[in-house]
């Protein structure tokens, strides 16, 4: 059969039994990967772009540079945290609980999946943590 689009899996209307079948565990583990190599693909940019700094005389251009790489390095920071949760979720793919809430062992859904590939929690039980964390947070 031929690799799956993304339009094939918002399309798919299959029973349960057929939910994370070889195509569709296929179809998320190309997308993981690709999403790590992408990530990584940037740190390497950044990193190349951090040792390339040039001293700037200027004291204003000077703090407008450094705010520029705060702001790298914090989304180079995120990143690292997805990539963490990238391999994760490629553990989950290789152990054959992909696709399943942690919380309640449903099925995730392929939407939400294609809207965030390393979720882990099915979007009841995402809202109920979010509802949960709020209610000890006031």
């Amino acid at each position: 059969m031929a690799k799956l689009t993304e339009q094939d899996i918002l399309n798919w209307n299959g029973s349960d039994d057929d939910y994370m079948n070889p195509d569709h565990l296929a179809f998320f583990r190309e997308r993981l990967q690709q999403m790590k190599v992408e990530l990584l693909a940037n740190a390497n940019q950044t990193t190349s772009h951090l040792q390339e700094q040039e001293a700037t005389p200027d004291p204003a251009d000077r703090a407008t540079l450094e705010e520029e790489y705060a702001l790298e390095l914090r989304t180079r920071d995120r990143e690292r945290k997805l990539l963490l949760k990238i391999d994760s979720t490629l553990r989950k793919l290789d152990a054959g609980d992909y696709g399943y809430c942690e919380d309640t062992g449903e099925p995730i859904g392929l939407p939400r999946l294609l809207a965030r590939p390393t979720a882990s929690l099915s979007l009841e039980a995402q809202e109920r943590r979010e509802r949960l964390k709020k209610q000890y947070a006031d």
